[in-house]
């Protein structure tokens, strides 16, 4: 490699830089070094990712706080035990049948569990998990009611029974069957009803209902001139049923019950009873 002497003119200081730097520009490059470049390298543009915020649990989900909670296949205890729930993890009720529920797991196992264990669940807002409005929803629910009733039939004893479904909130069909023993003879009925319950989310709740049937008197054979009286029924009730505990309901009934004996002449009764119902 040559180097040229940088000797300056005699002019100005200014004239020997500026000759100087002209002199260096045209000197050959050292071999074996690559020529320097002002050219940078492309920016890297980064793609900021989303930030991943976790769903919070849904208001109807609860938090399993015991060791684990069992889910069974069927809604009692002789169904087995197909998947275990750990503590810390979130279940969803999706329905209810008596004192068991089927409930969703996060993973998406779908079971029934007992309401002991589920009560020992949290809500998402840390609180226990009640079941008073569980209860009272189940009230509301209710469509296949069953019961049984003793009373007084005019002056005889009477033994009853009944069976509602609920076509609405409001109202209902009702199939009644009873038993009057009397001193002289025995009587039986069954008669079908329209029940309206106006009040039906009351704990008390009076109810009307209106209905036709039949009844059946047979005389004891011991009577002279013993002759069975077939005749139809119309019979209007005033009554209060009142929601006991989970799902039994007392029942207190009048009721007004006109015997159409033939086409000219009819005969009114007077009944009154009291029972207790089941209501799935």
């Amino acid at each position: 490699m040559t180097v040229r002497p940088c000797v300056a003119p005699r002019a100005g200081p200014w004239l020997a830089l500026a000759w100087c730097c002209a002199a260096a520009a045209q000197a050959p490059a050292a071999p074996g070094l690559a020529p320097a470049t002002d050219a940078l390298p492309p920016p890297r543009v980064v793609t900021p990712q989303p930030l991943t915020v976790p769903e919070p649990p849904s208001p109807q989900a609860l938090q399993v706080t015991e060791p684990y909670l069992e889910l069974h296949t069927g809604a009692g205890r002789g169904y087995p035990v197909f998947f275990v729930v750990e503590r810390g993890h979130w279940v969803t009720i999706e329905l209810r049948h008596t004192d068991w529920f089927r409930v969703r797991a996060e993973g998406g196992q779908v079971g029934w569990v007992e309401r002991r264990q589920i009560e020992a669940t949290l809500t998402a807002a840390g609180g226990r998990k009640t079941f008073r409005d569980v209860l009272l929803d189940d009230y509301l629910r209710r469509r296949v009611e069953f019961g049984a009733a003793w009373g007084r039939f005019q002056s005889e004893p009477m033994l009853k029974s009944w069976l509602q479904w609920r076509l609405a909130d409001t109202l209902a069909v009702e199939l009644s069957a009873g038993q009057v023993q009397g001193l002289y003879s025995g009587t039986d009925y069954w008669q079908a009803s329209l029940v309206s319950e106006p009040w039906s989310d009351q704990r008390f709740s009076p109810f009307f209902a209106v209905g036709l049937g039949k009844f059946g008197n047979t005389p004891n054979a011991s009577l002279v001139q013993a002759i069975p009286t077939k005749a139809k029924l119309g019979v209007a009730t005033l009554g209060l049923r009142w929601h006991l505990a989970e799902r039994f309901v007392a029942r207190l009934d009048w009721s007004l019950t006109t015997a159409f004996v033939s086409d000219a002449r009819s005969t009114e009764y007077r009944s009154v009873s009291a029972g207790i119902g089941f209501f799935f």
